[in-house]
């Protein structure tokens, strides 16, 4: 069993940045991926971001160019840079880390909120 733990959400006006943090209780260097996805109200959960295990990064066109996905193996924490923040990004945000088709595991969300 692995937990994982986001940290970073907040309130943010327009344009403005945040980091967020997603700490594994266990190793993620043997994890097949791992992503941030959010969802706002009466929306469905979209995935965000996502990288390999091999480092290879995927974002949604929504927040490409503006939000950056890494890894800290060592520190077993993944972390969204979050830049140029629109309302519209305005969501709970999830850690997802997989460690196979069958086994992954999801964090308890951050709230993020973009308002003037």
């Amino acid at each position: 069993q692995v937990q994982l733990v986001e940290s970073g959400g907040g309130l943010v006006q327009p344009g403005g940045s945040l980091r967020l943090s997603c700490a594994a209780s266990g190793s993620i260097v043997s994890a097949n991926s791992m992503g941030w996805y959010r969802q706002a109200p009466g929306k469905e959960r979209e995935l965000v971001a996502g990288i390999s295990s091999g480092g290879r990064t995927n974002y949604a066109d929504s927040v490409k160019g503006r939000f950056t996905i890494s890894s800290d193996n060592a520190k077993k924490t993944v972390y969204l840079q979050m830049n140029s923040l629109k309302p519209e990004d305005t969501a709970v945000y999830y850690c997802n880390v997989r460690y196979s088709f069958y086994l992954a595991y999801w964090g308890q969300g951050t709230q993020v909120t973009v308002s003037s």
